[in-house]
């Protein structure tokens, strides 16, 4: 098989990847130019690869080890693999062509060794911290492939990963609590006098809805914030910020009265491009 063959077919392997287990990701990066996009998809289908290691192993050690093995790939010292690894192949090209920081990919997989214990969340600090080394520098990392960093842009990604993060929390409550994991911050449940039995056991009570509520009210604060931002970095970064679109959406539901917090709802891959496609001819990202 030729490099150039072997080249397309790593590249096909992350959009598959991302595809299947990212879609909103996968599908903003549809309305970016294709040498950005294969990269874009390279930095998606690492992320995918980091957050999936909790869920493929039994014990935390040996999800550890695996951690270690992309750390070390990143720091040019893995044994074993790399070459035969698409994913891997993939990020280092486009770290490579994209002068991406390997240091902000080394943090992302640090902060997911969180996922491999059991241990709940804490503050909601805590959970912001966790978010800004993971959604956040994912957005920052995709903004550099698109264009220039500056301060103004990481400050977008801060608020913009915020917002996206906090989301992701809630969408994943009911799994996470069938599973008696907890994210959301043990602090705000204190706050309402909730119990995080009454989370695992599924339970609506209003003091529950009541600190889910100020929950989502942060992630709103974020996303306004973002959204603001966005219009002030250039234009060529905006289609890095693109998920968004599927952010505000997921948001607004979440928020209903009516929603239900423990019903898993799977999103429509349709109204997903159709909000992407919406937001990608919109002002907010395109001049």
């Amino acid at each position: 098989m030729s490099t150039s063959t072997e080249d397309k077919s790593a590249a096909g392997h992350c959009a598959e990847v991302v595809r299947t287990d990212d879609f909103a990701r996968y599908a903003s990066t549809l309305f970016v130019p294709a040498p950005e996009r294969r990269a874009l998809l390279a930095l998606y289908a690492f992320n995918v690869e980091i957050c999936r290691v909790h869920t493929q192993v039994s014990q935390p050690l040996p999800g550890e080890i695996r951690l270690q093995w992309w750390r070390d790939m990143l720091g040019g010292s893995a044994h074993g693999g790399v070459e035969g690894n698409p994913v891997a192949a993939e990020l280092l090209l486009a770290v490579r062509s994209h002068r991406l920081p390997v240091e902000r990919l080394s943090r992302l997989i640090e902060e997911h060794q969180f996922d491999l214990y059991n241990d709940p969340m804490p503050t909601m600090a805590a959970l912001e911290g966790y978010i800004n080394d993971t959604s956040s520098a994912l957005l920052s990392l995709a903004a550099a492939v698109m264009g220039p960093l500056s301060s103004e842009v990481e400050h977008l990604a801060r608020h913009a990963g915020l917002a996206q993060g906090i989301v992701q929390v809630m969408a994943s409550l009911p799994l996470d609590a069938s599973q008696r994991r907890l994210f959301v911050p043990q602090q705000m449940l204190a706050k309402h006098g909730c119990d995080p039995e009454d989370v695992f056991a599924g339970k609506q009570t209003p003091k529950l809805r009541e600190a889910l509520g100020d929950v989502l009210s942060e992630a709103q604060t974020h996303l306004d914030t973002a959204l603001t931002l966005l219009t002030s970095v250039a234009p060529e970064v905006r289609p890095a910020f693109l998920p968004l679109a599927q952010v505000k959406r997921d948001l607004a539901l979440l928020m209903r009265a009516d929603n239900d917090p423990f019903l898993l709802r799977p999103s429509s891959r349709f109204k997903t491009l159709w909000a992407l496609w919406r937001a990608s001819h919109s002002r907010a990202f395109s001049d």
